[in-house]
């Protein structure tokens, strides 16, 4: 069997106003991975994550995800792949007036039949399940506080949480840490890194400061005007490479 879990293959994005987001990517990611993806704003990063799990449709290319061809499935099919590949967004997208416990249990909602969603029949698996990913996350001594009076980096916990009660096999992150302080920015990786070591969930993750690629990457690739320049471990990101990334006049920013 093997130990690929995604395959990109010339993966080509055009937007209707003829903006070309991906020019042939192409990458593997094998199971168990942290892979980091960087590049400038406008590379193409949130985008990629986008294809891969179908919520934009590439213009061409493929994208097989444990072996089967995800790019061209009908959207019951995507919602059925969608429930095996985690997403994190920048904004968090939680349910402000909704309960931490009751934001987590949102991730199960794929799995359970249209009449038991609606109203919101969990079963006491799940919410066990929930209780346990908050603990994960070391937030669940809030879940029964509204998930609008958390700080960022805590709501940011439960959108981790989340995910993982999806019992994905991949989880994909789209600049998960850029709105937070650089302590709560650590907090935050430190748990998603925690999710990939004890889970074993393979983890794809956008970040813009290296110094937190060089101490969560496990593989790093880099995207520049939506091709793929880089790909190799973050100790071989030089500062040659460095600048053929972000451009001669960037100065690499330290997140202690």
């Amino acid at each position: 069997m093997s130990d690929t879990i995604l395959s990109v293959k010339n993966l080509v994005k055009t937007y209707p106003n003829g903006v070309q987001a991906l020019k042939g990517v192409s990458f593997d990611v094998k199971k168990g991975e942290f892979l980091v993806v960087i590049g400038l704003s406008g590379s193409g990063k949130s985008t990629l994550l986008r294809c891969i799990n179908r919520l934009h449709d590439p213009s061409s290319g493929d994208v097989l995800f444990e072996g089967e061809n995800i790019t061209h499935l009908d959207s019951d099919a995507v919602k059925s792949i969608r429930t095996k590949i985690g997403m994190i967004f920048q904004h968090f997208n939680l349910i402000p007036r909704h309960t931490v416990l009751s934001n987590v249990l949102m991730g199960r909602l794929g799995q359970m039949s249209v009449w038991k969603s609606l109203f919101g029949m969990f079963s006491d698996e799940d919410k066990s399940n929930a209780l346990k990913y908050l603990k994960l996350v070391g937030i669940s001594d809030k879940a029964k506080i509204r998930a609008d009076q958390l700080s960022g980096g805590q709501q940011q916990r439960v959108a981790i949480a989340r995910a993982l009660a999806q019992n994905p096999s991949m989880l994909l992150a789209d600049e998960p840490v850029a709105s937070l302080d650089p302590a709560t920015s650590h907090i935050v990786m430190d748990y998603l890194r925690k999710a990939n070591q004890e889970l074993g969930i393979t983890i794809v993750c956008n970040l813009h400061f290296l110094s937190l690629v060089r101490q969560y990457a496990t593989r790093v690739i880099a995207l520049k005007d939506g091709q793929l320049i880089f790909q190799g471990s973050p100790d071989e990101i030089t500062e040659e490479w460095f600048r053929k990334i972000y451009g001669d006049d960037a100065r690499e920013v330290r997140v202690n």
